[in-house]
């Protein structure tokens, strides 16, 4: 039986936020994303910002998945940098891993690169015409994506310089670096920007969540404009077929087919753990 660990980046403050808000905890979804494709897997979950949470051994474990976060990895306080030194133990060790958003950014850290605050502003909702670079065209895991295509999103931290030898394999205008995998001493980090795991009904959540700053960004006008963006989000959600839901969000199947959302994951866990008879 393969045994996983994913790695729920939030901390005990972010994940009460959630909780309130309505959403999943970020763990709990991408338990149940990697258990839909591998339901016989053990997965366990971790939070590693807790800084009474007992760490395992790593050893144990066959793949390690790591969730976004409301942290940010380069603030210097024990709920990140703990982080930091799992996903470099995790490196040492060898153990393949896969991750959305703070995945990205704290694999580029852990392995020597930089991030900070995205000089654009805020992604949120969906990040659009997201494309392959000709290293990404050539990447098994991203097979599948021969056109622009999108994907849920929610951050305003970047990758600013990954770590030396990694390239770029995805990209789009609101973020340079969309998606890489991240080779650092004996390990492989395949991470997404974009968060393969939300629906609308999460992104709904998320609105609610980080509502005070999407009005302030004007993202949305006012608490009226949230709301009506909020209420959006869940229709969509019921009813995925609604042309008229899906022209007003520009929502394609990419973010509203389970296969082309999860298109990354479910290659990338082929690659590694492939099915066999």
């Amino acid at each position: 039986m393969q045994r996983f660990l994913v790695l729920d980046g939030y901390d005990r403050a972010g994940r009460a936020g959630l909780i309130e808000a309505g959403a999943t905890l970020a763990g709990a979804l991408y338990r149940d994303l990697v258990a839909t494709y591998r339901p016989m897997a053990q997965i366990d979950i971790l939070h590693p910002a807790d800084t009474d949470a007992s760490l395992p051994d790593l050893s144990a474990y066959d793949a390690m998945f790591w969730t976004g976060s409301s942290l940010t990895i380069y603030d210097d306080v024990p709920a990140v940098t703990r982080q930091i030194e799992l996903a470099r133990a995790a490196f040492r060790l060898g153990i393949p891993a896969f991750g959305s958003c703070w995945a990205l950014q704290l694999a580029s850290v852990a392995a020597g690169g930089s991030c900070r605050k995205n000089p654009k502003g805020r992604e949120f909702g969906l990040t659009r015409q997201l494309s392959l670079t000709p290293a990404g065209r050539q990447h098994p895991v991203l097979a599948g994506r021969d056109a622009p295509y999108c994907g849920f999103t929610s951050h305003f931290d970047e990758v600013e310089s990954l770590p030396n030898g990694t390239e770029i394999l995805v990209t789009n205008q609101a973020t340079k670096v969309q998606g890489a995998e991240i080779h650092f001493e004996n390990g492989r980090f395949f991470a997404l920007q974009y968060h393969p795991e939300y629906d609308f009904s999460e992104i709904a959540a998320l609105a609610k969540f980080r509502g005070q700053g999407l009005i302030a960004e004007g993202f949305v006008d006012g608490q009226a404009g949230l709301d009506n963006y909020i209420n959006g989000c869940q229709q969509l959600s019921e009813s995925p077929n609604d042309e008229g839901l899906r022209a007003h969000f520009a929502a394609t199947d990419d973010v509203l087919q389970a296969a082309r959302k999860h298109n990354e994951i479910i290659h990338w866990l082929n690659l590694h753990f492939p099915i066999t008879n």
